[in-house]
């Protein structure tokens, strides 16, 4: 099998990079090396950087509407090679087929958001603030921007950015995770076909190095980063010492209540969703199980029988609804955290360690796992797990509940399921997460609404997609006349 090294993007051109260091991407589902990610040089992120800056005066004199003909054709070329695209991000990051379809179709459902520039982008005046005199706003852009971005939506998460950012007339680069960078290369070379203006858009590959590089740089202006936390910490630090503009989207640990007056047959599946759905690796995942009163006993049997139908297998094939963990790494940082659960009490009623899988003897799976009698202290209650784990804790009413919640130090996300809408009024208004789901287990914003998050699961003001990533693209010039 020939693997594939790729190469970075810059200024029009794929270019080789000089670096002697490179990261393995794997098939999650066989643990075979299908490419080489080069971890690049501080030189290459800044031959990037520099193609950016000369790129953007010209791009941002670019009439708006000339600019979103670019996205207009890139969006179609999504779509004709939609099915091709899926299968190359399944591939490297292990999720069944129809989520990456769904990733997908995400994916240009932002770009398509970002077309919408000439109207998103308007500023605001007003007449006569004084005799004679005339106000008026302008959102203008800055200059080059990059991201950051993680291996559990390599095709979708980088849409949250960059088309608002060169919509809007800025310069972009997009560095991908080292783990999973096949995504943004295949979607790349559409838009190296379509002729993008050289410059415009770029791509470094690599780590630590062109990371730093990029936040580093006096020619660049702003960062949007989705990881770890503890990471997400650390690179929104540092773009504050270097005086960059940042939205820092971290970790989560994702509660979601159920009320003893739910409908279980829909809520049911809906938590299968959200707690195993890309094998538990969204921001959005469910994490931890809240079973209010007496609808603990019938929801845990109905949980039972539903996992026990879930099929896990190589989501290339059809019929399989739950892929393998995206690395080695995962899959043994899950397993840990299953053993620290038993060691800790909590009763595993579904045990998803030492699944076979028939022709997948070296794939990182594991299957979906359910513990009981969770205690809020405990660790797979408090830390994210990022596999398909549930915490099922019993609790007595809606404040028990919600007192939980706001003992974790992440709010990305919770759901409530319920038929009472004073319940519902009542849990979002008093919930602390960004995304809150009335009778919803993934609660993932469509891109003209903002990706939001709150306490240690975002760092910023700004978030992504629709009109906060307009704002942090661009900057208020007001303009104050008066004519003689």
């Amino acid at each position: 099998m020939t693997v594939e090294v790729v190469k970075n993007y810059i200024n029009g051109k794929w270019v080789k990079s000089k670096t002697k260091k490179f990261r393995d991407v794997i098939n999650p589902s066989t643990g075979e090396v299908i490419a080489k990610t080069p971890l690049s040089t501080k030189e290459e992120a800044n031959q990037a950087i520099q193609a950016a800056k000369a790129a953007f005066w010209r791009w941002r004199s670019t009439p708006a509407q000339t600019r979103i003909r670019h996205l207009f054709r890139f969006r179609d070329a999504l779509e004709t090679h939609f099915e091709a695209l899926s299968e190359v991000l399944t591939l490297e990051q292990g999720k069944c087929l129809d989520e990456a379809r769904g990733e997908y179709r995400r994916t240009i459902e932002n770009v398509e958001c970002a077309a919408s520039i000439p109207s998103l982008q308007m500023g605001y005046n007003m007449e006569d603030i004084a005799a004679g005199i005339d106000e008026m706003v302008i959102k203008q852009p800055l200059g080059v921007f990059f991201c950051v971005t993680p291996f559990n939506f390599p095709g979708m998460v980088p849409s949250w950015f960059w088309p608002y950012a060169i919509a809007c007339g800025n310069t972009y680069i997009v560095k991908p995770s080292e783990q999973v960078p096949l995504s943004q290369v295949r979607q790349f070379e559409l838009i190296h076909e379509l002729g993008f203006p050289k410059g415009v858009l770029n791509m470094v590959h690599g780590g630590p190095e062109a990371v730093n590089a990029l936040i580093e740089s006096p020619d660049t202006v702003g960062m949007s980063f989705v990881g770890s936390t503890p990471v997400g910490k650390l690179l929104y630090a540092k773009c504050g010492e270097h005086g960059k503009r940042a939205q820092v989207q971290g970790g989560a640990k994702n509660f979601l209540t159920v009320m003893p007056d739910a409908d279980l047959d829909r809520t049911v599946p809906a938590l299968m969703t959200s707690f195993f759905g890309c094998t538990g690796q969204r921001c959005l995942s469910g994490a931890v199980l809240l079973a209010v009163g007496k609808v603990y006993e019938p929801l845990k049997k109905a949980i039972i029988k539903a996992v026990k139908e879930i099929k896990v297998g190589n989501g290339l094939e059809e019929g399989i609804q739950m892929g393998p963990l995206a690395s080695k790494a995962g899959m043994e940082k899950t397993l840990s955290y299953i053993e620290k659960g038993i060691q800790e009490g909590a009763e595993l009623l579904v045990d998803g360690r030492n699944i076979t899988i028939p022709n997948y003897p070296n794939g990182y799976f594991v299957g979906p796992t359910v513990f009981d009698r969770v205690q809020p202290q405990m660790t797979i209650a408090r830390e994210e797990i990022f596999g398909p784990v549930m915490s099922i804790i019993q609790v007595t009413n809606l404040d028990e509940a919600i007192d939980i919640i706001h003992a974790n130090p992440f709010g990305n996300a919770s759901s409530i399921f319920t038929t009472d809408g004073k319940t519902a009024r009542e849990y979002q208004y008093r919930v602390k997460a960004g995304n809150i789901g009335i009778n919803i287990g993934i609660v993932a914003p469509i891109a003209t609404f903002p990706f939001s998050g709150m306490k240690d699961s975002f760092f910023g003001d700004l978030h992504g997609q629709g009109s906060d990533a307009v704002n942090f693209f661009t900057e208020n010039k007001v303009v104050i006349t008066r004519w003689f």
